[in-house]
């Protein structure tokens, strides 16, 4: 997949932010729905972006009640659980592109027809044409793209000004003293840890496959496991490197421009080596008529060209949609230019890694097994 395909050669065109009101008329009523939806999400900045953009502009035109639960890292368990139980908590989850892989795969999501379901794009063009290759598979609705990078103290004095340049830093604790924050779970640490033990980008995923492969990034990470304390939810690398629990700390970008830019704490990105990523809906499968009608009425609304644009406004994440691309401008509230701020900005593309869906939906469940096991011993 290549990501200029999606976003051009150069960075998001930025023009001053359109208004987001919204206006009654835009939005057909919806027929034999529930008055109520329970979304899964991620918490913090994320979810506070999606709640500004989405929720609460069609809550203001529907009249419905908006939950949300924090708990999209343990989507697909809790996916299978429903399906289970034969009775979804969830009207609609946002997922990463392989935990949507996944879900698809598995029959714990329905299958979407874009065009049919979708509002065209502003430009005139269809769902298909407009969101293009961020429709990874036939059950995901694509919300933004995203990296997962490193933030990291930009006080501490036992580094004696030196400043992190690279990813391997992580790895160098005699330069970079400290406590490390890494995710809980394999993805993306085990492709860094292969960088950092000499492993070429384009080979990663066939050592990842060989025998032996997912040990080797094991071994590296073992190198800095005593340092490191592990997250869960993505708000957590933020509040650690504000409290100074960590020194540098693995999250999605959003969350650090939030704690640097919003919350001014002494923090600084470290873009080498992002990880690439789509985000978007996926629709549990099992709900009933009134449910997914709301669900699908709530999509076609959320997922418009203003309502992507709208979103980049709260959260340095690029719109899914080409034709939000060019509606992007300031923050809505600290008025600065968030086109520096975007993972896809050239300037910050020097090193990146795109997320491979296919061989995480594949290998997940096996290599997951494997750093649990290394975790607990």
């Amino acid at each position: 997949m290549k990501l200029r395909h999606l976003f051009g050669a150069t960075a998001l065109v930025m023009s001053p932010l359109a208004a987001t009101t919204v206006f009654a008329a835009d939005l057909p009523a919806c027929e034999n729905c529930s008055d109520s939806m329970t979304i899964m999400s991620w918490g913090g900045a994320y979810q506070a972006s999606q709640i500004a953009a989405y929720s609460d502009p069609y809550a203001a035109l529907t009249g419905i009640t908006v939950v949300y639960d924090e708990s999209s890292n343990e989507s697909i368990a809790k996916m299978r659980a429903g399906a289970e139980a034969g009775n979804s908590a969830y009207d609609l989850i946002d997922a990463e592109g392989p935990d949507s892989q996944r879900a698809c795969d598995e029959g714990l999501a329905i299958e979407i027809d874009a065009d049919a379901s979708l509002a065209a794009g502003d430009d005139g063009s269809t769902p298909t044409e407009d969101f293009g290759p961020s429709l990874i598979n036939e059950c995901f609705i694509p919300q933004i793209v995203f990296s997962t990078t490193f933030g990291y103290r930009n006080d501490v004095a036992e580094w004696n000004g030196a400043t992190p340049d690279s990813l391997c830093a992580i790895f160098d604790t005699e330069t970079f003293p400290g406590k490390r924050a890494l995710e809980k779970r394999p993805k993306k640490n085990l492709e860094w840890a292969l960088i950092c033990d000499g492993v070429a980008k384009e080979d990663l995923y066939d050592v990842l496959s060989s025998d032996g492969g997912v040990e080797r990034a094991l071994a590296k990470l073992d190198t800095i496991k005593g340092d490191v304390v592990w997250w869960s939810a993505g708000a957590e690398t933020p509040q650690l490197l504000a409290d100074a629990e960590v020194v540098i700390g693995s999250t999605y970008n959003g969350r650090l421009f939030s704690v640097i830019e919003e919350q001014k704490q002494p923090v600084s990105m470290l873009w080498d080596w992002q990880v690439f990523d789509f985000d978007g809906w996926v629709v549990p499968a099992g709900l009933d008529e009134k449910r997914l009608n709301r669900t699908m009425h709530f999509l076609k609304f959320a997922t418009d060209t203003q309502r992507l644009a709208d979103q980049a406004a709260y959260i340095s994440y690029g719109p899914a949609r080409a034709s939000s691309q060019p509606l992007v401008g300031d923050h809505a509230t600290l008025g600065i230019d968030m086109g520096q701020h975007m993972p896809t900005n050239p300037a910050n593309q020097t090193n990146y890694l795109v997320n491979n869906i296919e061989w995480w939906a594949d290998n997940n469940d096996e290599v997951d097994i494997k750093f649990q096991n290394w975790l607990a011993q």
